[in-house]
């Protein structure tokens, strides 16, 4: 296999290169939000830390090269009263409604009468029901890793996550995979008609910054809030800004542009899995079976609709192909016919000249 063959290898693999890279980020940040979410830090003047920081980390790169705040506090909210490991599987839901979505503002075409399309279809709904049955029933405990837990732990862990919070922590991760889908559905549009991602970043983060701040301004009364000392809130804030804010967006918006908003969501489930092996050994959550049946189903409807997605796109490509040979072959025809009649007409005119 010569250099050539391996740098296109490389070209063509870039983009599911970039969104796996992104996973293991965002693994990290629901670990370090969990953590300093537990200790204390509120989630609003968070959501301002982190887009402060991905402004600063990614401005000077956009000044260099080319001359969303409601999703995140839902979804720290909604982690707050669940768990890293859960929030990170209800995320892989995500890809469901973006599809939905997407199909609605016809960026994902969908035709009923073929089996790719009918693909993406049961796909979606099974997602969807695995993350009902996430919602529903936990059932009993799971050790996994073989984490030890303290009985402590065990009872302030369950309590924690019982009853209501755990149903109101539940609807507050899904409205923020609304919120997100939505976002990856206005930059669907947006890279297409300022296609600059870097200045786009920058102007995402700024302006989430001032809109949280405000927002935060009027619900954190008490300024002791937003004091940072050398722990886990300093950590959070500049993890989850330059990672999952700086480069994330930029990464999101470049692949979003050459593949879709649909792409770009559907590697969650391999996030889930570092999630939970991270959370069960690190944080020493209780994995129960309900969540694990509910991933399982949700990786399975997921990757039924990347299986339909991936024939689609085979299948475009190929009539496409098609189209441009019958193109080509078009005038080649018209021009030996019109080479043959211009010899005949010189021929004729020879032999009359002779005569």
């Amino acid at each position: 296999m010569g250099s050539k063959s391996i740098c296109e290898m490389i070209i063509k693999a870039k983009a599911y290169l970039a969104i796996i890279s992104l996973q293991f980020g965002y693994s990290g940040m629901y670990i370090i939000t969990a953590v300093c979410l537990k200790h204390g830090m509120n989630h609003f003047v968070l959501s301002v830390y982190r887009h402060i920081t991905a402004t600063i980390a990614i401005a000077p790169f956009a000044l260099l090269f080319e001359r969303p705040v409601l999703d995140q506090n839902l979804y720290y909210v909604g982690l707050k009263y669940t768990s890293a490991t859960f929030a990170s599987a209800s995320v892989n839901v995500l890809p469901a409604i973006t599809f939905i979505m997407a199909t609605i503002f016809r960026l994902e075409k969908v035709d009923i009468r073929k089996i790719p399309s009918q693909a993406k279809i049961i796909g979606t709904i099974v997602t969807v029901a695995g993350a009902m049955l996430m919602t529903i029933y936990r059932g009993p405990v799971v050790n996994i890793f073989g984490t030890h837990v303290s009985a402590d732990h065990a009872a302030t862990t369950a309590a924690a996550n019982s009853g209501q919070h755990w149903v109101v922590g539940t609807l507050f991760v899904l409205g923020s995979c609304f919120g997100w889908s939505a976002f990856f559905i206005l930059q669907s549009y947006t890279v297409k008609e300022y296609p600059a991602e870097l200045s786009l970043t920058a102007w995402i983060c700024f302006m989430g910054s001032m809109e949280g701040g405000v927002v935060s301004l009027v619900m954190v009364r008490d300024m002791k809030a937003w004091a940072l000392g050398w722990d886990s809130r300093l950590l959070a804030s500049v993890y989850t800004g330059v990672v999952c804010s700086g480069i994330a967006y930029y990464v999101q918006s470049v692949v979003n542009r050459e593949r879709g908003p649909v792409f770009v969501t559907v590697f969650s489930p391999l996030c889930m899995i570092i999630t939970a092996a991270m959370g069960s050994i690190i944080l020493h959550e209780l994995l129960h079976l309900g969540s694990v049946i509910g991933a399982v189903i949700i990786v399975l409807g997921l990757y039924t609709v990347v299986w339909g997605k991936s024939k689609d796109s085979s299948t475009t490509t190929t009539t496409t192909t098609n189209d441009k040979g019958k193109a080509q072959e078009l005038p080649i025809i018209n021009n030996d016919t019109t080479i043959n009649t211009i010899t005949n007409k010189s021929n004729d005119k020879n032999s009359l000249d002779i005569i």
